[in-house]
């Protein structure tokens, strides 16, 4: 095996801001300084990386030198404090008003997915877009008039 440095093409502040996200949540459930494989920045790092590259959890682990289970652990901590930030759509519509909006801009898109499958009670299958004809998550993005992101 080789080994190489490499540039992540992600802004040094938004790490650091993610950093500081992952440290607060750290201390807020009590996680002993010291006691994670890898500190906050490099988690941070890890996540980001994900979402950038949208590489293998098991090769992000690896870079990281952690383990493939504390590499899923450390992306989904970070996905979920990321998610913890997000305004409440009523607290987003209100903001809106109160900045005399006319109007705002709601648009989706499927993402799809093969790995998805759990059944409502009326036997469909929650997963699938009939409209796609496809499994997959709905993500919707509600925007500004000028299309910036709420």
């Amino acid at each position: 095996m080789v080994t190489y440095a490499a540039t992540l093409d992600i802004p040094r502040h938004v790490v650091e801001y993610l950093s500081r996200l992952l440290a607060a949540h750290r201390r807020r459930i009590g996680t002993p300084r010291g006691s994670r494989a890898l500190g906050p920045f490099r988690q941070a790092v890890l996540v980001l990386r994900w979402f950038r590259e949208r590489g293998c959890v098991h090769c992000l682990a690896r870079d990281a030198g952690v383990s493939q289970a504390t590499g899923y652990r450390y992306l989904h901590e970070g996905i979920d404090v990321l998610a913890d930030q997000v305004q409440d759509l009523h607290q987003v519509l209100d903001r809106c008003r109160r900045e005399g909006m006319t109007h705002v801009i709601l648009d989706g898109t499927l993402i799809e997915s093969d790995s998805l499958a759990r059944v409502r009670d009326n036997g469909n299958d929650l997963w699938f877009s009939q409209a796609h004809k496809a499994f997959g998550g709905n993500v919707q993005f509600l925007s500004a008039p000028d299309g910036t992101p709420l």
